[in-house]
C-alpha cells in the first residue's frame, strides 16, 4: 500500500484513533508534552461532526469553524496549500490528521509508516477494559437517575400523605368541638358523625398510605440497585487502571494510545460521586 493510500485510511478512521496514531508516532518528540492540546483537537472535532467522536471528517464549513474555535489564523485554504506543496493529494473532506499534520508541520510520509508500538494485545486488552467501565459508569449513571426519580416519587407521596392526614385531623377536630358545643340536636348529630369519621379512614387517606408505602419499596429498590451499580463501576475503573499502569510500565508500549485511555479513564471518573473518586469538571 502507497503512502497515500496509507494516509486516505488513517484519515477514513474515527478522530480517536487518528488523535492516538498522531501521539503514538510522534510521542517522544513532543507528543507527550502535546498530547492534551490533540485530545481537545480531537474533541473539537468531534463537536462539530454529527457523529460526533466516532466521525473522521469534517465538510469545508466544518473545518472553518474548528479553525475559529482554535484561535488559529491560517485558513482551510492556506492548510491544503500546505498538503499540496508537500504531495498530499486534494481531498474534499478535512480529516483530523490532516489538520495535526500541518499544525505540526511533520513529514506525512513518515507519519504515516510510523510505528505504533510493540503490545498491541495489551493495547486491546486495555481498551476493552476501558470500555467496560465506561458502559458500567453509564449503567451506573442510569441507576442514580432512576433512584433520584423514585427518591422525588417517595417526596411527592409523603406530601400527599400529609395533606390527606392534616385534612383528617382538621376534620376530626372540628366534629370533635362540634360534639361538645351547640344544642343537644346538633352535638348529637357530630357525635355520629364524628363516630363514623374515626371508624375508618376515608378513600383519599386510605390511598395516600398505600401510594407512600408503595414509594419507599420502590425508593429502597432503585437506591439499592444504584449503589450497586456504582460499586460495578467504581471496581471496572479501578482494574482498568491498575492493568494500564502495569502495562505502562513496561517498554515498547505504544505510549500514545495508553495515554489516551488513561485520559479516558479519568474522563470517566467525573461522573462518580467525590467521595467515590470522582471529580467536578471545569466548566
Amino acid at each position: 500500500m502507497g503512502d497515500q493510500q496509507k494516509l486516505t485510511t488513517l484519515g477514513n478512521s474515527t478522530y480517536k484513533e487518528q488523535a492516538v496514531w498522531f501521539l503514538n508516532a510522534y510521542w517522544r518528540q513532543f507528543g507527550q508534552q502535546e498530547a492534551e492540546k490533540v485530545w481537545t483537537y480531537a474533541h473539537r472535532y468531534a463537536s462539530l461532526d454529527s457523529n460526533g467522536i466516532a466521525g473522521h471528517s469534517l465538510d469545508e464549513f466544518g473545518a472553518h469553524r474548528f479553525l475559529e474555535l482554535n484561535n488559529e489564523t491560517l485558513t482551510v485554504v492556506a492548510m491544503r496549500e500546505h498538503w499540496r506543496k508537500t504531495g498530499i493529494e486534494h481531498v474534499k473532506l478535512v480529516p483530523l490528521i490532516h489538520f495535526l499534520i500541518f499544525r505540526y508541520q511533520v513529514d506525512w510520509h513518515q507519519c504515516v509508516n510510523a510505528a505504533q508500538g510493540d503490545n498491541a494485545e495489551e493495547v486491546a486488552k486495555a481498551q476493552r477494559m476501558l470500555e467496560e467501565a465506561q458502559a458500567a459508569v453509564k449503567e451506573a449513571e442510569r441507576r442514580d437517575t432512576e433512584a433520584k426519580a423514585a427518591q422525588r416519587e417517595l417526596e411527592a407521596a409523603l406530601a400527599e400523605l400529609k395533606a390527606q392526614e392534616d385534612a383528617f385531623n382538621n376534620k376530626t377536630a372540628d366534629l370533635t368541638k362540634r360534639s361538645n358545643e351547640g344544642g343537644g340536636v346538633s352535638r348529637n348529630k357530630a357525635k355520629a358523625e364524628l363516630a363514623q369519621h374515626l371508624a375508618e379512614d376515608p378513600l383519599p387517606l386510605r390511598r395516600a398510605k398505600i401510594n407512600q408505602e408503595a414509594a419507599v419499596r420502590k425508593a429502597e429498590r432503585a437506591s439499592k440497585a444504584a449503589e450497586d451499580a456504582l460499586n460495578v463501576a467504581v471496581r471496572s475503573l479501578d482494574a482498568a487502571q491498575e492493568y494500564l499502569n502495569e502495562v505502562s510500565s513496561r517498554p515498547g508500549s505504544a505510549a500514545g494510545a495508553l495515554w489516551w485511555i488513561d485520559r479516558e479513564l479519568h474522563e470517566a471518573r467525573a461522573y462518580l460521586p467525590t467521595a467515590r473518586g470522582g471529580y467536578k469538571k471545569a466548566k
